[in-house]
């Protein structure tokens, strides 16, 4: 066994003395299922990484709750402020003593998409790939340079200026995960425009609620595109969005319309004469080409904006029905992303050979923070997806992998209960040896998932497996291991990153010390978090400060064990109360995620007349297996004999898949409905990747047991 020295734990306030043991692996007694095995990282990964000790990581984090300004600074540093003043990270958390604010280097100017494409051709890496872009369909494909991404952004900005989109104002982005997306993105930011980016599977009166409610004037969308054998024509949904926003008294006087279909290839069964969606007929539309066209070679000069002037706004899903227009601000955004994209995926600007690859779309934080903002900001090579991981068939993400040689891959657990699903072969006949780092995001990652990327994926320990912990609202990572640092522990998202100080709150707002759970809070504020909800400060201050006074509450509850390492239990909402005990959903799905025959798990809370609720289980299993009396046995059992039999499922359902939004997230809400013998009133679906599961979960509980 190797055992580190003896260390201290700082994590804020709390403090922890104790060797922190692993092995490759041991097996220990831990209660609950929770953190049998720890795993080094990988010496390769070690060796080559910005921060490859444990001791360093401590130092470092100690420095950055000490002297936050100091840290935050120093970072700042690399990156380019036309002006710089002297002021650091400044912040009030307590609304009951002042108002709340964050601002990082007030008096500061900038502009990240300065930082994004000019500093980096100033360093000679102008004929870097900034992009690999990777169609639907495996035969589309191509690259562009730094150089090159820069001058389409100057020609997109003049573009939207030419438009009269002017400083402060806001460009709805309403795109498929083509390149013109980050080129559209880059130019608002370079002319101190908002942007706010709506995934392209939002429906029409999805699309105009955020428009009407960020005043758009400008939108920038395609005629259509194809998600693996499906196509999806945006244009008709523009249409009718633009109506809603007109009948509401909002009129949008220009929209750019990419015309994506007529140069991608179609999949099998779908005629190219076929592919074409009108563009250009009204008054207020524009050729994206054509307008790229009239106004190439206008000068369209950055607009040097202040430290804490808006960057974007992303809508995100609120408690009340209505979305949250979560703002981000410049300065602080764009140094949080450049520091956790660099040392959480350990990217180096003089690696050339490094690829780097996040699966996600931009309609997400994800697609904002990790494909476009943070990889850029350090001159990353990237590859920028627009297809699914099993079209045309269940190798793709590991055929792209062997194509150019990804070395990082960042995706999600649910996309990765799927490839498991689909059988080790599929990864088998790629090579994938380039791979050192594999990261997940958008849920808490299960055991079982987690060791499959370790062993299968990473070859048994040739990959560093970073599970990363973070919300919209942050902007950036929250907890997560450093690559090359930090023992990993399968399902736990390990340590808080620089200058995050986590806190652990009981119901009463008592902090819970030591090893135990809570509602998860930061207790301090850090560069990257939202400023606001944009035009409802009341819903900013009581969603996210109000619930725990001198906290930012995340909405999630959290355990700590013993070696202070954080392991997310789920929303705070998703806890059920079963007989007085206060049960976590993600901890029975895990626990069910265990069986060797089962996919994926999702648990709800089902009325029960003694117990107030019960556990209902929906579960996938792998290909070729079968749901039998046996096998529901030996998965009570397992919950049993992980957990304890209060958390044995009342109702355990196959389920053929399960309601999911295109970035991986289940729907509770269907789930909890169907649980509750629901036939409709599921709301708005337009956004799950596959609507046709929620009549086969209806018509499914009949089978149930």
């Amino acid at each position: 066994m190797w055992r580190l020295s003896e260390r201290l734990i700082h994590l804020g306030h709390l403090k922890f003395r104790r060797p922190l043991r692993f092995a490759r692996p041991v097996s220990t007694s831990r209660p609950r299922g929770e953190g049998q095995k720890v795993f080094p990282p990988p010496p390769d990964v070690a060796k080559r990484a910005h921060i490859g000790q444990l001791d360093e990581y401590h130092r470092l984090y100690r420095e950055s709750i000490e002297d936050p300004g100091k840290f935050w600074r120093n970072i700042a540093e690399e990156l380019h402020f036309e002006k710089r003043s002297d002021k650091g990270l400044e912040s009030n958390m307590d609304y009951r003593f002042a108002p709340v604010f964050a601002r990082f280097m007030a008096g500061s100017t900038t502009n990240i998409a300065f930082n994004c494409l000019e500093r980096n051709i100033q360093r000679g890496l102008g004929d870097r790939v900034a992009y690999y872009w990777e169609g639907n369909e495996p035969a589309d494909r191509q690259s562009i340079t730094y150089a090159q991404l820069h001058q389409q952004v100057m020609n997109f900005s003049a573009v939207l200026r030419g438009h009269g989109v002017k400083n402060g104002d806001v460009v709805a982005i309403y795109l498929p995960m083509v390149l013109e997306l980050a080129v559209a993105m880059l130019a608002c930011a370079r002319i101190g425009a908002l942007h706010s980016v709506v995934f392209a599977g939002f429906s029409a009166e999805s699309l105009a609620t955020r428009i009407v409610d960020a005043k758009c004037g400008v939108i920038v969308t395609a005629d259509g595109f194809f998600r693996g054998a499906k196509r999806v024509a945006l244009k008709p949904i523009v249409d009718e969005a633009l109506r809603i926003a007109k009948g509401g008294g909002h009129d949008v006087t220009s929209a750019i319309v990419v015309q994506h279909l007529r140069r991608v290839t179609p999949p099998e069964g779908h005629d190219i004469e076929q592919q074409e969606t009108r563009c250009g007929g009204g008054r207020h539309e524009f050729i994206y080409d054509v307008e790229m066209d009239k106004y190439r070679g206008v000068e369209s000069p950055v607009e040097w904006v202040d430290a804490e002037q808006p960057l974007f706004v992303l809508y995100t899903s609120g408690s009340t029905g209505k979305p949250k227009g979560i703002l981000h601000t410049t300065a602080g955004y764009m140094t949080y992303t450049y520091a956790t994209a660099k040392y959480n995926f350990d990217l180096h600007a003089d690696r050339p050979e490094d690829v780097y690859w996040c699966t996600a779309d931009c309609g997400w934080i994800t697609g904002h923070s990790y494909l476009v903002y943070g990889p850029l900001l350090n001159g990353a090579t990237s590859v920028f997806f627009e297809g699914i991981p099993s079209h045309p068939d269940p190798s793709r993400l590991w055929r792209v992998t062997e194509q150019y040689g990804v070395t990082r891959l960042y995706t999600s657990p649910t996309a990765i209960r799927a490839l498991m699903t689909s059988g080790d072969e599929w990864v088998r006949k790629h090579d994938c040896k380039s791979l050192k780092i594999l990261g997940t995001v958008g849920e808490p990652i299960n055991p079982a998932a987690w060791l499959w990327m370790h062993d299968v994926v990473g070859e048994g320990g040739r990959c560093s497996v970073v599970d990363t912990y973070w919300q919209t609202e942050t902007g950036g990572h929250m907890i997560a291991p450093l690559p090359g640092a930090v023992p990993q522990k399968p399902g736990s998202a390990t340590l808080p990153c620089f200058g995050v100080q986590p806190v652990l709150l009981d119901d009463a707002g008592k902090v819970v010390e030591g090893a135990g759970e809570g509602n998860l809070c930061f207790g301090r504020a850090w560069p990257g978090m939202l400023r606001g909800v944009y035009g409802d400060k009341e819903r900013f201050l009581s969603t996210y400060m109000k619930p725990f006074p001198g906290y930012y509450f995340t909405g999630d509850g959290a355990r700590r064990d013993e070696d202070g390492y954080l392991w997310i239990t789920g929303r705070v909402d998703d806890l059920m109360n079963v007989g007085g005990h206060l049960l976590s959903t993600a901890e029975i799905e895990g626990a069910l995620t265990q069986h060797q025959k089962v996919a994926e798990a999702a648990v709800v809370a089902a009325p029960d007349p003694v117990k107030g609720s019960q556990p209902y289980a929906f579960v996938t299993l792998k290909a070729d297996h079968e749901m039998d009396d046996r096998l529901l046995g030996e998965l009570r059992q397992l919950v049993r004999d992980k957990i304890g039999a209060i958390a044995q499922p009342g109702t355990i359902q196959l389920a053929p898949g399960l309601p999911k939004t295109r970035s991986g997230k289940v729907t509770r809400r269907i789930l909890r409905k169907i649980a509750e013998g629901a036939d409709g009133g599921f709301g708005d679906t337009t956004t799950l990747v596959d609507e046709t599961v929620i009549q086969q979960l209806i018509d499914g509980r009949s089978k149930t047991s």
